[in-house]
């Protein structure tokens, strides 16, 4: 077992999730926001309600009593309560503490918490790839707000192409070897940005990745923003810190049990990391709202020591997991799908706490299975596609696997097997680059008249989010039906529409 690491400690090699030592087990911001509020204060401050239920009652009763009482400004959140200083030069602050809690946690050099969920850690990414060179070697099925961020800040991105499970409708990592290939094409690249692991759940090989990086003397920035559990069980993966990458972003909302809109950037090891951290430090205080939440702080605090001191719920989940696994396969309408995951070539590893549940055999449409779990049995699923179901299980958390299997075998099967469009559209065509493209004079046109027109929005299919056409790309009548298609489905929606029906496109005038 790994001992938790401290700040400049070296990254470890092994794959064993570490020991949680006894100062995992503190909540220092959690515990200073606690103290502050156990006081009989007069609150002439920010946030108006000033802690009182009555003061807006609607909210309170969204959100509790203790809530209202421990959302405090973050300048007070953070104060000195033995000398009562507002600022102490040098001073390390219960914020401090906690983010260097969560860096020995997840094994990193140092630790972020930020309250615009990942998309704003990749756009704090983005930036900072942006600061090292105008080029970059970037997976091109990176989530939307990858793409928002390289567009704002005049990045060139070199698209790898992961691969594609269009059976499933899964898109999934890249390879070292194709990483290599694309450096050694765009030698002026100056970082690579990747996924992993992808919304299905598929690891790539990040160790192997980031020495193709660091070999080429650039770092590596992953989205981690689906393995926010990773390292923190012996049956997880790694999470890619300890596997040299030099910028992480996590998603903790996602599965290791924050609140939402909570995540965190951490920084790796070794020589590239050093030299980010002062840049991350700088452009992370540019993005974060000066008006942070506390709670929304307080709870990646809560969460890091909670799956850090908790591995028997870690295990648990993952055993809730299993047994769902196993009920799938020896059911005759359904079919783990975990094995098509693993089959692709750039995928080491897969999250086992992703359910992936092909219904191709089972008469139902993963689409109308998602609408029918949803309306009937109040059973809801992260994730459709039109062979396949996406449960996702909390790392912390306790599952009622019978009554997620008594639900599926209750949806209706027909007598022949649906039919289904075709899952992901093949990519349009590079007509002008990114920022070129986004600000544009642009025009509204139908659908139909979009065909063949320069879009001006990068447009993703929700879930997941992966860009299905970029600013600047030709749109293709495939892109155009599959996106209209998304837009009218029961548990799907185009992020970046300029009509949420797409009945009309945003194009390059």
């Amino acid at each position: 077992m790994l001992e938790y690491l401290s700040r400049g400690d070296a990254a470890p090699t092994a794959s064993a999730v570490p020991a949680a030592a006894a100062r995992q087990q503190q909540t220092p911001y959690v515990d200073a926001l606690r103290s502050l509020a156990q006081q009989d204060w007069q609150r002439l401050h920010v946030p108006a309600h000033h802690g009182v239920v009555e003061n807006a009652p609607g909210v309170a009763a969204l959100v509790g009593a203790d809530a209202m009482r421990i959302d405090f400004p973050v300048l007070f959140s953070g104060v000195d309560q033995e000398t009562w200083h507002l600022t102490t030069p040098g001073r390390v602050t219960p914020l401090m503490r906690a983010q260097q809690l969560a860096a020995e946690a997840w094994g990193a050099s140092r630790t972020w918490f930020i309250t615009n969920g990942a998309s704003g850690g990749n756009h704090v990414a983005t930036t900072v790839a942006r600061a090292l060179g105008t080029e970059v070697v970037m997976q091109r099925s990176v989530h939307s707000s990858v793409i928002d961020g390289a567009t704002h800040v005049g990045l060139e991105p070199h698209f790898v192409h992961g691969s594609v499970d269009v059976g499933l409708g899964a898109s999934h990592g890249v390879t070292a070897q194709q990483v290599a290939d694309a450096l050694a094409e765009h030698p002026e690249s100056a970082s690579v940005y990747l996924v992993s692991p992808s919304y299905f759940g598929a690891v790539a090989d990040i160790a192997a990745i980031a020495r193709v990086a660091h070999d080429h003397g650039v770092p590596l920035i992953v989205d981690e923003a689906w393995g926010s559990h990773f390292g923190m069980h012996p049956e997880l993966p790694v999470n890619a810190a300890r596997l040299g990458a030099d910028l992480v972003i996590s998603s903790t909302h996602k599965a290791a049990g924050s609140l939402t809109q909570s995540a965190m950037l951490h920084l790796g090891h070794g020589p590239h990391a050093a030299a980010l951290e002062s840049l991350v430090d700088r452009v992370v205080r540019s993005f974060q709202s000066t008006s942070s939440s506390a709670l929304l702080l307080a709870s990646l605090d809560e969460a890091r020591m909670h799956i850090a001191t908790r591995p028997d719920l870690v295990g648990r989940a993952i055993d809730a997991a299993q047994a769902i696994r196993g009920a799938i396969r020896a059911d005759r309408r359904y079919r783990d799908a975990t094995p098509d995951v693993l089959a692709r070539a750039d995928a080491i590893a897969n999250d086992p706490l992703k359910i992936a549940i092909d219904t191709r055999g089972a008469g139902i449409t993963g689409g109308d299975a998602q609408h029918l779990l949803l309306r009937d049995h109040r059973v809801y699923c992260e994730l459709s596609t039109p062979a396949a179901l996406l449960a996702l299980v909390g790392a912390t958390s306790a599952i009622d696997v019978d009554r997620f299997l008594e639900a599926l075998q209750a949806l209706p099967e027909a007598d022949t097997e649906p039919e289904r469009p075709i899952a992901l559209p093949a990519q349009c065509e590079r007509a002008m680059g990114l920022g070129e493209a986004f600000f544009s004079g642009v025009e509204v046109v139908s659908a139909s008249d979009a065909v063949g027109r320069v879009s001006a929005d990068a447009l993703a299919a929700y879930p997941p989010g992966v860009p299905n056409v970029l600013p600047g790309e030709v749109l293709s009548a495939e892109v155009v039906s599959f996106l209209r298609a998304t837009a009218a489905s029961p548990a799907g929606y185009v992020r970046g529409a300029a009509d949420p029906a797409l009945d009309a496109f945003r194009v390059v005038a």
